[in-house]
C-alpha cells in the first residue's frame, strides 16, 4: 500500500482504537510508510466483559498489535482522566476509531457515552491543538433506506449504532461550522473485510465467517435466499481512504465503500474459487433491523479525497484468503 500524503515526518499521530480492526491496520501502515512519525495507540483493549449478545464490551486486543513499535496508551475514551492523558500528547493528527462497533448493542447510554459524548470531547481537544481529526462514521446510517447512498440524503438508521454514527456526523458538521479552520473528516465505512478482523469474533465480516465454515464443515449457512447486496471493501482501501483524508480538498462526510454492490451468494462463489465447492444451506433471517442493500455513491470521495478503490470482492477474497486459511489451520477462532 502506497498512499503517502504530505510528509509525516515528525508529526504526533494518534489512533484511538488501535488495537482492533481497522485500528491496527492504520497503525502498521503509518509504521511501515512513515517511519518518521510518532505513533500512538490508544485502546482500552479487552476487560472480559461482555454485552448481552454474547460480544464483548471492547473488540481491542494486544494480539493485532504483535511487531508494533510504537507508544501503547491504555484508556478508555470514557474516561475523563485516560482523555487527559490525549491532551498531554498535544497531537498533530487524531484517528479516531474507538466506539461500539457491534450492530446488535441495544444499551442507548453507554452507545450514546461511548460513540457519541465520548467524540464530542475528542473535538474538543483537537479544537485545543489545532489537530486534524479522522473518525469512523459507518454505512449503518442510512438503514434500509434505497441505494445507491449517498451523505445527506435518506439518512435513516434502524438501530441503536446507526443512529449513534449520524449524531456523530452532526455533531462534526456543527463543529466544523463554528470552529472555522478546523479539519474534520468522517469516513462512513461500508463492509469491511481483510486481516486482524478475526478477533471480532461474530461480527466479523461475512468473507471470514463463510471462509472458516466453508474450510471447517465443506459447508455454508445464509440468509434466505443469499441476494442481500452489500457494498464490500478490502480494509487496505479503507486505510488508504483514512490516509487521503487528511489532504481532503473539502472537510465532511465521505462514503467509504467501492461504489459496486454483491451478494453473499458471490461471496460463495469467490470462495469456492479459491478453496473448492462447499455446500450452501439457506435460513431465514432473525434480525428485523437487518440492512437488506448498501451500495455507496462514492463520486465526492473520488473528488475531494482523491480515492479510488483498489480491490473489488474477488481480488480482495483472493489476497485474504492465505489468512482465512491460516486462522483455520491454527483453530484460534471459536
Amino acid at each position: 500500500m502506497r498512499y503517502i500524503p504530505n510528509d509525516l515526518a515528525g508529526k504526533k499521530i494518534l489512533i484511538t482504537g488501535g488495537g482492533g480492526f481497522i485500528g491496527s491496520n492504520l497503525a502498521f501502515y503509518l509504521q511501515k510508510n512513515h517511519p518518521a512519525a510518532n505513533i500512538t495507540v490508544f485502546d482500552c483493549f479487552r476487560t472480559g466483559e461482555f454485552f448481552p449478545s454474547g460480544n464483548p464490551t471492547s473488540f481491542g486486543d494486544q494480539r493485532n498489535l504483535d511487531g508494533f513499535n510504537g507508544e501503547i496508551i491504555h484508556g478508555n475514551i470514557n474516561s475523563k482522566e485516560d482523555l487527559q492523558k490525549i491532551v498531554a500528547g498535544k497531537f498533530d493528527i487524531i484517528f479516531h476509531q474507538a466506539a461500539i462497533s457491534d450492530t446488535t448493542v441495544e444499551d442507548e447510554a453507554i452507545m450514546l457515552q461511548t460513540n457519541v459524548k465520548a467524540f464530542s470531547d475528542i473535538l474538543v481537544i483537537a479544537q485545543q491543538t489545532n489537530a486534524k481529526v479522522i473518525y469512523a462514521s459507518s454505512a449503518g446510517t442510512y438503514g434500509n433506506s434505497a441505494p445507491p447512498n449517498r451523505v445527506g440524503a435518506q439518512e435513516t438508521p434502524t438501530n441503536v449504532y446507526g443512529s449513534s454514527k449520524l449524531l456523530m456526523d452532526i455533531i462534526a458538521s456543527k463543529f466544523l461550522l463554528e470552529n472555522e479552520g478546523m479539519h474534520i473528516v468522517g469516513l462512513r465505512y461500508f463492509n469491511v473485510f481483510g486481516p486482524r478482523e478475526f478477533l471480532k469474533g461474530k461480527t466479523a465480516s461475512m468473507i471470514l465467517q463463510l471462509g472458516l465454515q466453508a474450510l471447517s464443515n465443506k459447508k455454508v449457512r445464509l440468509f434466505k435466499f443469499g441476494e442481500q447486496h452489500r457494498d464490500f471493501i478490502y480494509v487496505e482501501d479503507v486505510v488508504q481512504a483514512n490516509i487521503k483524508a487528511l489532504d481532503a480538498v473539502k472537510p465532511g462526510v465521505y462514503n467509504v465503500g467501492t461504489g459496486i454492490s454483491r451478494t453473499f451468494n458471490d461471496i460463495v462463489k469467490a470462495l469456492a474459487q479459491e478453496i473448492g465447492e462447499f455446500e450452501v444451506e439457506y435460513f431465514d433471517n432473525p434480525y428485523a433491523f437487518y440492512q437488506n442493500h448498501t451500495q455507496a455513491d462514492i463520486q465526492e470521495t473520488k473528488e475531494m479525497l482523491n480515492f479510488e478503490p483498489g480491490f473489488s470482492l474477488e481480488p480482495g477474497i483472493s489476497s485474504y484468503i492465505n489468512e482465512i486459511k491460516a486462522i483455520h489451520e491454527q483453530k484460534i477462532y471459536s
